[in-house]
């Protein structure tokens, strides 16, 4: 059986944040190849939440636990991680990194992580290292940790800024998807296309 990765989707999710990384998990990152994972998706009270692109999710379940056979966390960006239902999403990362769990997080949802306190000691990135001070405030003390880099992963905690694609073959490698090799050439094909142009 197939372990799973849980997706968090909140109100006004970044649809393309997660739209490469998820069906690499699930249909593999080479055509004809299966899937590392399982991929299910939590919102919450596990009611559906609509993307900014306007695409309407039915979750598979609520944020109350991370789901059996758990193994990654992967918080989708979007408009709403400072909302009370964001609230909810702490106790599963801090359960997920308690378990060894690699948690990825994108865009806006680093900025929570900060104001949580999930980035004090870990190499991290995100949009800005202004916004996460200004996100974070005194929970905040990772800012010397903070890069300027698109990905970066440190400590079993994977963040991005809003590129997505860098997103997802951090968390790819992080997850141990498939081999580096056929990761590198998933990343290079959706840079770059057919024709490398």
């Amino acid at each position: 059986m197939k372990k799973t990765i849980a997706v968090v989707l909140l109100a006004d999710f970044a649809d393309w944040e997660v739209a490469r990384l998820a069906p690499a998990l699930r249909a593999g990152v080479m055509p004809g190849r299966e899937g590392a994972y399982d991929v299910t998706y939590l919102a919450p009270g596990a009611k559906p939440v609509r993307s900014l692109g306007g695409l309407c999710v039915v979750p598979d379940g609520d944020l109350s636990a991370l789901p059996a056979g758990c193994a990654g966390l992967i918080l989708a960006g979007g408009m709403a991680w400072r909302t009370p239902e964001a609230e909810q999403v702490a106790p599963l990362v801090e359960e997920a990194l308690r378990r060894g769990l690699t948690v990825g997080a994108i865009c806006n949802a680093t900025l929570f992580l900060a104001a949580h306190g999930f980035l004090n000691d870990v190499r991290h990135t995100g949009n800005t290292a202004e916004l996460m001070h200004e996100w974070g405030g005194d929970r905040y003390t990772g800012a010397s940790r903070y890069e300027e880099r698109q990905a970066v992963c440190d400590g079993g905690i994977g963040t991005a800024n809003g590129s997505d694609l860098e997103f997802t073959r951090l968390c790819l490698l992080a997850l141990g998807a498939d081999t580096p090799e056929r990761i590198e050439e998933f990343y290079a094909f959706n840079k770059r296309g057919f024709y490398g142009v």
